[in-house]
């Protein structure tokens, strides 16, 4: 990386944070570390630097916000598969996107995980393009501009490190292969020992809940699905209430029947969101149980869906 940067200067500043912020799992930060530690001795290059990484961490903004806007769901839903938390990623976007509005963008940038996912939500839920542009740019220049200033600060730090690492040689590349598989394993055992704790509560199947709703008193149903989630159409179960886990924490369960069962469900991965809802009800005193497969199973079995 070094090398590239002493080689091509400005041309791998853009493109190591294009393609980063597109979403390629290469590392942004110690290439712009690197050029701060260079524009310490070389002004002019420290603000060329910092005018390209915008440029190119706007650009790849802007392509996921326009996925966003024009694919909605299907976007976030793949963004969210591939993602390891995928129980939380939409969710923490979308609260503070409720709670900060535009300002998210910039808080986003700076959260690895939550960065990615901004933009295409932010087009999924409608943003202005105007606002976006604004507020993308101003997060691309102070997510940019923090690292360079960084590499400004501790260059000297940065060059003993740099000239300590080219006489570990190859034994450079195993302690950096080395981090970072530890770092891997630890993040799927947090997802495995999720994955643990929603296997552990209590489901049902969709042709179980068909029966249910037939008798009395009837279930109620809580579809928890994140707005940027739902298809165009917002098919949901007949009768089933639109409550997010925001406004879980605040509805009223006194009109909920105390002899009716709860149902929740959603739609992302392992129906996390489900799961945290039937959690958040069970810390509430009243006790839930997790629609296998969501709202997609239970439109696969070919059950009656409400599109109003």
């Amino acid at each position: 990386m070094t090398s590239l940067l002493l080689q091509h200067d400005l041309v791998t500043v853009f493109a190591v944070v294009l393609l980063a912020t597109l979403g390629i799992p290469i590392p942004a930060l110690p290439v712009l570390l690197l050029a701060g530690a260079q524009a310490a001795g070389d002004g002019r290059f420290g603000f060329e630097a910092l005018g390209l990484a915008t440029l190119a961490s706007t650009l790849s903004a802007a392509t996921w916000y326009v996925a966003g806007r024009r694919l909605g769901s299907r976007v976030m839903a793949f963004l969210c598969r591939i993602s390891i938390s995928p129980d939380t990623c939409v969710r923490k976007n979308e609260t503070s996107f409720a709670k900060r509005g535009a300002l998210t963008l910039v808080i986003a940038k700076f959260v690895p995980g939550l960065s990615i996912l901004a933009s295409p939500l932010a087009g999924a839920l409608g943003m202005r393009v105007p606002r976006f542009l604004l507020f993308s740019t101003l997060a691309s220049a102070l997510w940019a501009g923090a690292g360079i200033a960084a590499g400004v600060i501790f260059h000297a730090q940065i060059n003993l490190i740099l000239g300590a690492l080219s006489t570990l040689g190859g034994a450079t590349v195993l302690v950096v292969g080395a981090l970072l598989v530890l770092y891997l394993a630890w993040r799927l055992w947090m997802r495995w020992r999720a994955a643990r704790t929603f296997a552990r509560f209590e489901r049902i199947e969709s042709v179980e809940l068909a029966a249910l709703i037939e008798r009395d008193p009837r279930p109620v149903i809580v579809d928890v699905r994140s707005l940027a989630l739902r298809d165009g159409a917002d098919a949901r179960i007949p009768g089933a209430l639109r409550i997010d886990l925001v406004g879980l924490h605040d509805v009223s369960l006194d009109d909920w029947p105390t002899s009716a069962k709860i149902i929740t469900y959603c739609d992302c991965p392992n129906g996390a969101s489900a799961v945290n809802a039937a959690q958040l009800l069970g810390r509430r005193g009243r006790q839930a149980r997790v629609l296998v497969g969501g709202i997609a199973a239970w439109t696969e079995a070919g059950h009656p869906v409400d599109t109003h």
